[in-house]
């Protein structure tokens, strides 16, 4: 019998150092519900039989399918990688990660940003995370990702990335 690709080292738990879902405000369902609604009783006034609720029965759901998607996104931190939705970056690429509040977001992100960037961004969640990446054969600069909770992923990041340096080198140390 061969030996298992991970013989030979330790077992690696998984474990979730951060996790968070970039859900709506509860004032955006009701916004998005209402508009829905509002479009349909204005359908229901100008037909008559089957087509009267119709629109109920297609809009309401497509609306609040549509609300349900737009906060599906996933932040975490597990596994010595940062998940963000289906896009997955191992923490031996961070450079820095810095906690942006809502004007730094808006600093970033605004007139002189970097195109290459990977973004991640919800409007109605102020704060994010820049992640400075430091992969020559990468030509993402950074990732930009909203997060409610800043200082918290950032420190996540940062802890999961010195968590996979070697004992005793010390951070700005050359590998």
């Amino acid at each position: 019998m061969s030996p298992s690709p991970s013989a030979g080292q330790p077992p690696v738990a998984a474990r979730t150092a951060y996790a968070e879902r970039l859900d709506l405000p509860w004032w955006l369902w009701l916004a998005g519900l209402v508009a829905a609604a509002l479009l349909a009783v204005e359908i229901w006034m100008g037909a008559s039989g089957v087509r009267a609720w119709l629109p109920f029965a297609v809009l309401l759901p497509a609306t609040a399918a549509g609300l349900w998607w737009l906060g599906r996104i996933r932040v975490a931190v597990a596994d010595a990688e940062l998940r963000v939705d289906d896009a997955r970056l191992p923490v031996r690429f961070v450079a820095d990660v810095v906690p942006l509040d809502v004007a730094g977001r808006r600093e970033v992100l605004g007139v002189g940003a970097d195109p290459l960037a990977f973004v991640v961004q919800r409007p109605w969640i102020g704060g994010a995370v820049q992640v400075v990446l430091d992969d020559p054969a990468d030509p993402t600069p950074f990732w930009v990702v909203s997060t409610r909770h800043p200082v918290e992923l950032a420190e996540a990041v940062l802890a999961a990335r010195d968590a996979l340096r070697p004992a005793g080198r010390a951070a700005g140390e050359p590998g």
